[in-house]
């Protein structure tokens, strides 16, 4: 079921209230109904794949007991048990076929010609999030810093919990579990912002990304025939699509916990608003971002063997997570221009530079070398996206290399600004500018005091999200993940 649905949006009321006012008298009811109705929003998209959903939330949470024993060789032997499990559900779905072709490419250059078997399979949609949920799980049982769970019901609910199944945040076991296994009340304040955010996310997701998706579609499928100067704009357009569409998703994934009784991990905190690459990657799908660093970054020796060593994990933290986007190449160079990016300011000393200020914290508007950094980080950022766009990596290529030939054969273009370009300027402006004043709280979205104004604005949010809704509707983009 996706999120911009009218299903959606006849579910989500009937969820809310047999949860309050039908299953209120029981922890363990809400529960039982919050994990049933996550299974149904699942398997609204595909029944067949909800058997490999409850199969993977059956191993890991047989094997977090495993994973407690007290001999250390038996523990040892169910994580590994755990992460080829897991690891091994991705592969078959996610990475067979990419393997496959790849070794016969590599056979064909040597003269051996092999006709290998190809497994034709659609990717089960969410199963890069719901397999870390487990291995997080199991890893954190492991580290001694979570108790393995005795309830079924409530361990299904952490890996399936049906607001952050398909497209995350990846959520912690000892952040999420403790909230499920507690005595949730209404809470009016918690609600009120939970429907701000989904109004929130909705308006970025329906209104900008999916209309900008029109105008970037339409550029990439054509990109032979484009001038430079639009072929610049469908890259801009992109950014901005994928961070409406990204966010926007967390944004209602969030609000729609928060009516539940829950409180998710944040995904982005104004990422476009970075002065460098890694802060850009503090504020950027930042559950998965801090899964890679717990789990792989620090396990394999993080920074604690020499900067040589430091900067040979951070290239592999780089490559997984480009190679855990999609099995293809262009993801995999995507991966590889941000750790491009970011080592330099790791050797300098200066990755963690800007962890804890917000940029212009206090100012109505930046100073100018802050809008250097940020403008100087955003292309650098949108460079990467048009190998995270493109089909694969020659098409990749092929645009880049089409905006420098275009640029030198005609640079008089760059004196008129295209007629697609007033129409994205539409919806990335608005974005831009309220993105700015919320700036200090991605979860708290500040509201005028005065009653009027205040119930006027959500009207309008409601009306525009409405007559967009079905015009140009897409799957979120991250559900491929």
């Amino acid at each position: 079921m996706l999120f911009n649905s009218f299903e959606f949006l006849i579910f989500l009321p009937l969820v809310f209230i047999l949860y309050w006012f039908a299953f209120n008298k029981s922890l363990r009811l809400q529960n039982g109904l919050i994990l049933l109705v996550s299974y149904c929003f699942y398997g609204w998209w595909s029944w067949k794949f909800l058997g490999l959903l409850v199969l993977s939330t059956l191993l890991d949470y047989c094997y977090g007991f495993g994973v407690a024993a007290h001999n250390k060789r038996k523990a040892k032997l169910f994580l590994w048990l755990s992460i080829l499990n897991n690891l091994g559900i991705l592969f078959i779905f996610k990475y067979y076929n990419f393997f496959i072709e790849q070794f016969q490419i590599c056979c064909t250059l040597i003269g051996v010609n092999i006709d290998p078997l190809v497994l034709n399979i659609i990717i089960p949609i969410g199963i890069s999030f719901y397999t870390f949920h487990g291995m997080s799980y199991v890893f954190d049982i492991y580290r001694g810093v979570q108790k393995p769970v005795k309830s079924i019901i409530d361990y299904g609910v952490f890996v399936s919990f049906f607001p952050l199944l398909v497209a995350g945040p990846i959520e912690r076991a000892n952040h999420l579990l403790p909230q499920v296994q507690k005595e949730r009340k209404f809470d009016y304040t918690q609600a009120r912002d939970g429907c701000r955010l989904i109004l929130w996310g909705m308006f970025k997701k329906v209104v900008i990304a999916d209309s900008l998706a029109v105008i970037v579609n339409n550029i990439f499928e054509n990109y032979e025939h484009q001038d430079a100067m639009v072929l610049m704009l469908g890259a801009v357009a992109f950014s901005f699509q994928i961070y409406g569409d990204f966010s926007g998703y967390s944004d209602i994934a969030l609000g729609t916990a928060k009516l539940m009784g829950f409180e998710l991990l944040s995904n982005f905190k104004f990422p476009y608003f970075s002065r460098d690459i890694a802060e850009f990657w503090r504020r950027w799908h930042i559950s998965l971002s801090s899964w890679f660093r717990d789990y792989l970054y620090i396990p394999i020796g993080g920074s604690q063997n020499g900067k040589a060593k430091a900067i040979l994990n951070i290239w592999i933290v780089f490559l997984v997570s480009g190679f855990w986007h999609g099995a293809s190449w262009n993801f995999i160079v995507w991966g590889c221009i941000h750790a491009v990016g970011f080592i330099p300011l790791f050797i300098i000393g200066s990755n963690r530079k800007h962890v804890a200020e917000i940029v212009g914290f206090n100012k109505k508007v930046p100073g100018i070398r802050e809008v250097w950094q940020m403008l100087a980080t955003f292309t650098f950022v949108t460079v990467a996206w048009i190998f995270f766009r493109a089909k694969s990596l020659q098409a990749a290529m092929d645009y880049i290399t089409r905006i420098v030939k275009n640029t030198a054969e005609n640079p008089g273009q760059f004196l008129h600004f295209p007629a697609k370009g007033n129409l994205a300027f539409v919806f990335i402006a608005p974005l831009i500018c309220i993105d700015w004043w919320l700036r200090n709280n991605e979860r708290q979205l500040r509201m005028p005091d005065n009653i009027i104004v205040r119930y006027l604005l959500y009207l309008i949010f409601i009306i525009v999200t409405y007559l967009f809704l079905g015009e140009t509707a897409t799957s979120f983009i991250y559900f491929q993940f």
